[in-house]
């Protein structure tokens, strides 16, 4: 996901984003532990997204 395409959601959709996107490293963390993860740089987009996310919040917060 881009940073225009985030900042053109309201604050409420950035926060359920960001819950989806640390549920969705969690369940990569699990399966990496067991030895069933598919694509491996998956968990980096999600990192980097998830910090997006955090960015756009606090420059809402900021701004």
């Amino acid at each position: 996901m881009k940073a225009s395409e985030l900042k053109e959601l309201s604050q409420a959709e950035l926060e359920q984003k960001l819950a989806e996107l640390k549920q969705e490293l969690f369940n990569l963390r699990f399966q990496h532990a067991v030895n069933q993860l598919e694509n491996p740089l998956r968990m980096k987009a999600v990192k980097r997204d998830i910090a997006r996310v955090k960015t756009v919040l606090r420059a809402s917060e900021n701004a």
